[in-house]
């Protein structure tokens, strides 16, 4: 009896003989190799996946990722999920031309680089005709949740913003400084913005044990918009105890989260053209992108001092287009990348992955 098997790349199925040893997918080329020659219910094969794929510039090899085990399974569990979020505040003075080729650029690198599945990615912008998908506050949390949903042990999630920032004054005193950082929805002056507090409750709080989430946020006041209790401090090269004087957990169950943030939560980020010639991008997305494609297999520090390398020779060169962000920022990006983490770990050791 010929076996179904689901491939854990694609996740699109296809036959196989019971007692095969390895199997090549038909669709995406990821080579899977059976643990044990027998079937499991409903034809089911129980495999492990080498993630050794085809094509160059893949990350996705068996040098990077250790194999693991996974079970073919029709529930439709997805082990990597992103929600890619970008808002350009089309109708308003304060526009963004930028965000949409931002998260073309994040979803690239996720399912270029990363392997991640594109039916695994929900995306947000103003340019969905489906009213569901446009990055309103309410689809925004509901994609918060989406994302966190049914996670288990081995997961690795994604959350990418791109859009404005804002900071409020914060009277539960959870935040060191006094102020709580927040995220605009394209609907943020009526229905309100989304605070750190809601984000680290949603998609920080429900981690369990073995699964990573990776924020990453470009916009202004992002440092700590995840709430996590530990920030990497670049200059001196140790964590920074983030926790909330009130005493108060943001800590997950069990999980790890990572955030990288655009700036500091005092700082501005900016939306320029100078890295492209042409096309507006958040200073974080095109610096990330362009970086680990530069850099396969570079560290969290690798990675956080190579942007920052960037950004300096971007200022030395001049950086900036607008006249208005010229005045801004006095002629130079004043941004420094934010590394935040639930716990603290080597940065010069652990390599960055998605």
């Amino acid at each position: 009896m010929a076996a179904i098997i689901i491939c854990p790349n694609c996740h699109k199925q296809f036959q196989g003989t019971p007692c095969s040893a390895i199997y090549r997918c038909q669709f995406c080329k990821a080579k899977i190799s059976v643990e044990k020659c027998e079937t499991v219910p409903k034809g089911r094969l129980s495999f492990r996946w080498t993630t050794e794929l085809y094509g160059s510039g893949s990350l996705c090899s068996t040098s990077d990722q250790k194999p693991k085990p996974m079970m073919c399974s029709t529930s439709g569990h997805q082990p990597k999920k992103a929600f890619l979020c970008g808002v350009s505040y089309q109708t308003k003075k304060h526009k963004l031309k930028g965000t949409v080729n931002d998260v073309n650029r994040m979803k690239s690198l996720l399912v270029d680089k990363f392997c991640f599945p594109e039916n695994a990615i929900r995306v947000l912008t103003e340019e969905q005709s489906d009213p569901n998908l446009t990055p309103t506050k309410k689809n925004i949390q509901k994609a918060l949740s989406w994302l966190v949903e049914n996670c288990k042990s081995g997961d690795s999630l994604v959350f990418y913003f791109s859009g404005h920032g804002l900071r409020q004054p914060d009277f539960s005193q959870d935040e060191i400084d006094g102020y709580d950082e927040t995220i605009c929805p394209s609907d943020f002056l009526t229905a309100g913005m989304i605070f750190d507090n809601d984000i680290n409750t949603t998609i920080v709080k429900p981690l369990k044990k073995g699964v990573k989430l990776h924020a990453i946020v470009d916009a202004c006041h992002s440092g700590t918009i995840l709430d996590l209790e530990n920030v990497y401090n670049r200059k001196v090269k140790r964590w920074v105890d983030n926790k909330p004087p009130s005493g108060a957990s943001k800590s997950t169950n069990g999980g790890q989260a990572i955030s990288l943030s655009a700036c500091a939560d005092d700082q501005m980020a900016a939306d320029t053209s100078a890295f492209t010639g042409n096309e507006m991008t958040g200073v974080l997305t095109f610096l990330l992108v362009q970086t680990i494609a530069e850099n396969p297999n570079i560290t969290y520090g690798g990675l956080l001092d190579k942007i920052h390398e960037k950004i300096v020779h971007a200022n030395k060169h001049g950086c900036l287009n607008s006249p208005f962000l010229k005045r801004l920022f006095r002629r130079k990006l004043l941004q420094e990348c934010q590394l935040s983490s639930s716990n603290e770990f080597d940065v010069d050791k652990e390599a960055f992955k998605l």
